[in-house]
């Protein structure tokens, strides 16, 4: 299998709004490179960028520096035509879902088809093979107000998938869901990504999100990309205080520590059911204190960061640095002003 493309690429991207109070910068100098067939995720705090970032990538909004690739092209230099056609290759499902309240199922995934002049008995044929991609062929002639949250979001992805994007851009799609459906979208969303090949492109607040499903990130903090990487090498150790956050949570910050040391002990791809701190504890006879755990098991695989606080005794301290070393854990030192 030959290297993979960046379907999408993203140089320098910068996007200004003029308002009475003078200009905002809403992103400032992202550079990304998302591959073909991918999982991508980006995250960060509301405000920080996510929306109009989205809105760039497919130039719903035209960002005013920087460059938008798609397939190698650049969209600032395609005339009208060629934009509708790299937005027709890029499917889009919303928060809200989006849906047309007086069509029913059938009738909303052919809405994309019609607009290009599909005929209908094609547009139809298409429609009901998506409908049982998503689980919802017993539901065709059902209207949105008849359907549940995740009913809704899966018509939604039906009619993004219906003109064969290549790519799939989720703004927020399972925020305003319960836990069991977002897990059921997202699965979902999984599945067609290894189906159809459709790179997935996740723009979402929630961790979790891109711990489901994402192979890579890219957390945006205040208009910039503060870090990006595999989902595996940021979880195990964010380097970003955005990062850390997004992670940890913020429970880890405004707690006093005592005077002995601590360290962060950093789980990069350990099985998950080894029980690392366990065996220190008992192989050094001494006690520690948890002070934050932030571990997830991926894939049989464990990811993330523990920190502890070391015995005052300092010899059983260095005993406890000494079993990580020997077990090739890694580790680090921390103090207050690190978390």
């Amino acid at each position: 299998m030959g290297e993979k493309k960046a379907i999408i690429r993203l140089e320098k991207l910068g996007k200004e709004f003029q308002t009475s109070n003078g200009p905002i910068k809403a992103l400032d100098d992202i550079t990304l490179d998302i591959m073909q067939g991918e999982i991508f995720g980006i995250i960060g705090l509301s405000g920080a960028g996510k929306s109009t970032l989205v809105r760039c990538i497919n130039y719903l909004e035209v960002p005013t520096g920087g460059e938008v690739f798609f397939e190698g092209q650049p969209l600032s230099r395609m005339k009208e035509y060629g934009i509708r056609e790299v937005r027709r290759s890029m499917g889009m499902i919303f928060q809200q879902f989006n849906l047309l309240a007086q069509r029913n199922v059938l009738q909303n995934i052919c809405f994309p088809l019609e607009l290009i002049g599909t005929p209908k008995d094609k547009a139809q044929e298409r429609a009901k093979e998506l409908l049982d991609l998503v689980g919802l062929a017993d539901r065709a002639k059902a209207y949105p107000a008849q359907l549940s949250g995740g009913q809704k979001q899966r018509v939604a992805i039906a009619r993004a998938l219906a003109t064969n994007p290549k790519v799939l851009l989720c703004d927020e799609a399972t925020s305003a869901l319960d836990p069991n459906t977002t897990k059921a979208i997202l699965e979902l969303l999984k599945e067609i990504n290894r189906k159809m090949g459709v790179t997935v492109i996740v723009i979402t607040h929630e961790m979790s999100v891109i711990e489901a499903i994402c192979d890579k990130v890219a957390i945006i903090d205040k208009s910039h990309i503060a870090e990006s990487g595999t989902v595996a090498d940021i979880f195990s150790n964010p380097k970003s205080k955005i990062g850390r956050q997004l992670i940890m949570g913020d429970t880890v910050h405004n707690r006093q520590f005592g005077s002995s040391k601590m360290i962060r002990i950093i789980f990069d791809g350990r099985a998950s059911n080894e029980p690392v701190l366990a065996n220190m504890i008992l192989a050094c006879k001494a006690p520690v204190n948890i002070m934050y755990a932030a571990t997830k098991d991926i894939n049989g695989t464990a990811l993330g960061q523990m920190i502890i606080q070391l015995p005052e005794d300092e010899v059983e301290a260095r005993r406890m640095m000494n079993y990580l070393e020997g077990a090739k854990v890694p580790y680090e030192e921390v103090t207050e002003n690190d978390l």
